[in-house]
């Protein structure tokens, strides 16, 4: 069975000390305020309500975690790029994000959306400079792919590719939709496969 389709709400972590301990491999998903991110968790489990879906930008100011069964987990990071927040809340942002990514050993991936209309902003060249430090393998999702055409999707996706081997960034890229599912069932397999091979991923270490 796939472990996304049996995920489940675990605990959410408000502070570095709520963190639950490690206990096998961990995908982290993150993305700008608003890009979907939810609903593509949401997508993936095959679930309407697993992630709850705020049309308010930077509300979720937690990470949640969510159990995949055999140990592996889901960590769903809060929006970044919300600029219209407090700088006392960014700042958090950046405790506990930074602290989580920095100290996470078992990551066997981390996933990024973007809306696949205006990729790679100045957020998100930011967050992917600010995860080089870690190991883990990236996907990024280009989402909303539903409101582009084929070929304007195809140069959306083409473009991205190009323009993070410029800048020395190695990813993986999909188009992605939660609303026709494009994207869906690939996304899940590969994701799905970091999950049951995380030794062989750059960086892994299972916590003893």
């Amino acid at each position: 069975m796939s472990a996304f389709l049996q995920a489940h709400f675990v605990a959410s972590a408000a502070t570095l000390g709520d963190i639950p301990a490690e206990s096998g491999p961990e995908l982290a998903f993150a993305g700008r305020s608003n890009v979907g991110k939810s609903s593509a968790i949401n997508a993936l489990a095959g679930r309407k309500r697993l992630a709850f879906v705020s049309r308010t930008p930077g509300r979720t100011r937690t990470i949640n975690f969510f159990d995949l069964g055999h140990g592996c987990r889901l960590a769903d990071l809060p929006g970044y790029g919300y600029a219209s927040a407090p700088r006392v809340l960014r700042a958090g942002w950046d405790s506990l994000v930074g602290g989580y990514l920095a100290r996470r050993s078992c990551l066997c991936g981390v996933v990024v959306l973007m809306d696949a209309r205006r990729p790679l902003t100045g957020a998100d060249r930011q967050f992917l400079e600010w995860l080089s430090p870690v190991p883990a393998p990236r996907l990024i999702l280009l989402s909303k792919s539903d409101k582009l055409s084929r070929a304007e999707g195809l140069a959306a996706l083409a473009a991205t590719r190009r323009r993070l081997v410029e800048a020395g960034i190695g990813a993986e890229v999909m188009q992605f939709s939660s609303k026709d599912r494009h994207g869906v069932a690939e996304a899940r397999e590969l994701l799905e496969d970091w999950l049951r091979n995380p030794k062989r991923l750059p960086g892994f270490r299972r916590r003893q």
